[in-house]
């Protein structure tokens, strides 16, 4: 069956969820990642002589499904955790989390009960992971760092920071280049890794299969980051648990030596701020010399201290990133030293500001600092990017969008200037001018445009020219249109409106240039959906869906950079934000098991407290049922669409009938009961009426109501039945599509129409812009302060005129 992963992450967290009962997410998390993984390798490696995981007797996802519902289940858990952690030297990592802790769990049989339940779960066949196509692999490391990230948001600022946003990640991942390592031999090193997603993402990005090493502190988090290496395939990957600070783990030689192992990329996302960072060691003298050429960072504040242990983990050649609070760029006495040192060494290649209130443990704005020892000696300066104003509000945090991630990613790595967002900020000026400060409003002002408004035009009409200037962006679209709008004014600077206030949009709407910019726009929506056409329709089973939505997402950027007024990353985003919501969910399934799944159908059920379920309704999996009814049965929805208008008119009628006849007195007082009337009520005061033959006024009343009501009845039976009929129709239909069909509706009337429109609405968005803007100004400077004091003098005096015919004195 086809998998939808947002249904299928979505239910999975929504179970566990439910079971967690009063113990913390930052806990919990602990219990549904360990049955997580070893539902997985069970799925993956039970049986496989050469697997990278043995999977023992005893020690398997199947023997915690024959241990539900036994009085002993969570000593019977814990007994197959420690026999698969044995078999692969992951004790201590693996079984962490205490599966018969009553206090964590429960006693007796609510133990049984919960931990029964959470196994039922796992059970789901959607979690099946035997099978390795359609990016498998993918389903369930995305799967594993869905609940990371909602076990992360619901843990609250002090435990949630083990883990690093998924966005954020990708950006660093990005940015330090890794995209160029070429061979396995080069290594990646996490000083602080958490459970391991930023080692993850910037391994992903790499073209081969880097070694990577991490350190963690939190024994419980160190085993996340193990096992959601071998989730993501990258089971070689080492994990050591210490304080990192106090004993860096990785060193050249044995571990008694005090040479720091060199690392090709480095990223890291420690705490902000570490007050007790020199807990362990004494950093005066530190025998790795990561402080020296530098300086102590002080004695409260580790900030320094994690990015000097970068520096100093890095090659000749090395490349890094971290993620570290705005004070470390301006804080000054013993940071403003360090600070100083580092630029001088030309370590930093680049700042990165990002948006407040992106992190788990904190709310306040970070930056990520891109580090580069290549050819530091002769950097001309230091390339920073202010992307703080680039965000969408999710849940109680912000987030990346895709357009975020990818402007930052090009603007960076292509080193471009744009405005107000990004420049290369000479050595010169962050030395001499600044000393050494690298606040980034120094260099880069992000603030919008002040809307100034003009005494002179307030007081002597007009729309200033400065105003209409600023629209340049349009004029050089829409030359000749500036001209039809605008004419001078007799006064330099000052323009008028050459048509009235309401005549604008359709004034602009109507213009040659705005219509021929809106056929360029629909030109190139339709020139990425015809050289794109081709490539989804001939997706097939084992395809992999990133690489596609990368592929096709780096199209529509070209072709929209070629189109003016609209940002090629906002038609980004819309096809992003579609691939997300809906047409992700359908490559998987496609990619999955095949063009055919477009013929699945999901039935919905009653869930009644006796008898057998009864059908609901039913929608398709990937073809909604109202596609393949304005395709195939047209007339048969018009024929059911002509009855339900038919059946409203007989409803308004005898709801005007209601209306006018309610009344305390009205002719239908004597049936209404509670506002309402029942068909048995109304049948038996008509028969009383006929019986005593009176009031025939009454009773003509009642039987047309009665009347109406049989019709309405009549329409319902008739729709009923009609709709019964197209259902068959529609499931017959889905039996017998053929696979040019399904491509057909999945790509051309699905896909590709929804993403034109949304497209045609960032386009309508623009355009509606200049014309709300042109309006705003108009009716900003239409009438003069002169103006005004002639109308208030005329409505002074008709008050004055009006208080002295009242006989009042003024």
């Amino acid at each position: 069956m086809a998998i939808k992963k947002s249904e299928l992450y979505s239910s999975l967290w929504e179970s566990c969820d439910k079971l967690r009962g009063g113990m913390d997410a930052s806990l919990y998390k602990d219990y549904i990642l360990t049955l997580l993984f070893v539902k997985y390798v069970t799925d993956r490696y039970k049986g496989d002589r050469f697997a990278e995981i043995i999977v023992p007797e005893g020690g398997s996802f199947d023997d915690m499904v024959a241990a539900k519902n036994k009085s002993n289940i969570g000593e019977e858990i814990d007994k197959i955790i420690s026999k698969l952690a044995e078999a692969n030297n992951l004790k201590g990592v693996i079984d962490v989390a205490q599966f018969n802790d009553e206090e964590k769990i429960g006693k007796g049989q609510e133990m049984v009960d919960k931990l029964t339940e959470l196994i039922g779960i796992f059970q789901n066949p959607k979690l099946d992971f035997k099978s390795n196509r359609a990016g498998g692999d993918d389903i369930l490391g995305d799967a594993y760092e869905y609940l990371m990230q909602n076990f992360a948001t619901e843990s609250g600022k002090s435990k949630g920071q083990f883990y690093t946003p998924a966005e954020v990640s990708r950006v660093m991942a990005k940015v330090i280049g890794i995209a160029n390592a070429t061979s396995s031999s080069q290594t990646l090193y996490d000083p602080a890794c958490g459970s391991g997603s930023l080692l993850i993402r910037a391994a992903d990005e790499a073209s081969v299969n880097i070694t990577i090493y991490g350190q963690e502190k939190d024994v419980p988090t160190a085993g996340l980051a193990k096992m959601n290496l071998v989730l993501h395939n990258k089971a070689t990957g080492t994990i050591a648990r210490e304080n990192t600070l106090a004993h860096p783990f990785f060193k050249e030689g044995d571990q008694n030596s005090n040479e720091l192992k060199r690392f090709d990329y480095v990223v890291a996302n420690p705490p902000f701020s570490l007050k007790a960072w020199g807990l362990g060691f004494n950093p005066s003298s530190d025998v790795y010399s990561r402080f020296t050429d530098y300086g102590l960072p002080p004695e409260k504040n580790g900030d320094y201290a994690w990015l000097l242990h970068l520096v100093k983990s890095m090659k000749s050649t090395g490349k890094g990133a971290i993620i570290l609070p705005h004070g470390v760029l301006f804080r000054g006495n013993v940071e403003a030293a360090i600070r100083k040192n580092i630029i001088d060494h030309g370590y930093i290649k680049g700042i990165i500001g990002l948006p407040a209130n992106l992190f788990y443990g904190t709310g306040i704005p970070a930056c990520i600092i891109v580090l580069d020892k290549e050819n530091a000696s002769s950097r001309k300066g230091i390339f920073m990017i202010d992307a703080s104003k680039g965000f969408i509000k999710d849940g109680n945090k912000n987030r990346l969008r895709e357009q975020d991630i990818h402007k930052i990613v090009d603007v960076f790595t292509k080193q471009l200037e744009v405005p107000k967002y990004s420049r290369l900020v000479p050595n010169d000026e962050i030395k001499i001018d600044n000393d050494y400060n690298l606040n980034i409003p120094r260099y880069i002002d992000s603030s919008g445009p002040e809307d100034v408004q003009n005494i002179e035009a307030h007081l002597k009409g007009g729309i200033p020219a400065e105003d209409i200037e600023k629209l340049e962006m349009f004029w050089s679209v829409y030359p000749s249109l500036k001209t039809v709008l605008f004419s001078e004014c007799e006064r330099p600077g000052f323009l008028k409106l050459n048509v009235l206030k309401d005549d604008i949009r359709s004034t602009i709407f109507e213009h040659d240039e705005f219509v021929n910019y809106g056929k360029k726009v629909h030109s190139a929506a339709n020139n990425w959906i015809d050289s794109n056409k081709e490539k989804l329709k001939n997706l097939k089973i084992g395809d992999n869906p990133k690489k596609l939505i990368n592929d096709i997402g780096e199209q529509i950027l070209e072709i929209f950079s070629e189109v003016s007024l609209i940002d090629n990353y906002d038609v980004y985003q819309q096809l992003l934000t579609y691939w997300g919501d809906i047409m992700q969910d359908d490559v998987y399934a496609i990619c999955y098991d095949g063009w055919e799944a477009g013929r699945e159908i999901d039935i919905e059920y009653t869930t009644p407290k006796k008898g057998k379920p009864k059908e609901k309704g039913f929608e398709g999996r990937i073809i909604s049922k109202t596609l393949i009814i304005s395709e195939y049965f047209k007339s048969e929805q018009t024929a059911i669409d002509d009855l339900e208008a038919k059946k409203d008119e007989v409803v308004r009628n005898y709801e005007e009938l209601y209306e006018e006849y309610s009344g305390e007195e009205g002719l239908l007082s004597e049936v209404i009961v509670d506002e309402k009337i029942k068909p048995a009520d109304l049948k038996a005061r008509i028969k009383e009426l006929k019986k005593e033959k009176s009031n025939d006024e009454e009773l003509a009343v009642l039987q047309q109501y009665e009347k109406l009501l049989e019709e309405e009845a009549a329409y319902n039976k008739k729709i009923k039945e009609a709709k019964e009929a197209l259902d068959k129709k529609v499931k017959d239909k889905y039996k017998i599509l053929t696979v040019e069909e399904i491509e057909h509706l999945v790509v051309d009337l699905k896909w590709n129409k929804s993403i034109f429109e949304g497209i045609e609405a960032i386009y309508s968005a623009v355009s509606h812009n200049l014309a709300s803007r042109i309006i705003e100004l108009a009716e900003r400077y239409e009438t003069t302060l002169l103006e005004y004091n002639d109308e208030v003098e005329e409505l002074e005096a008709k008050v004055k005129s009006h208080l002295e015919r009242m006989g009042f004195a003024w």
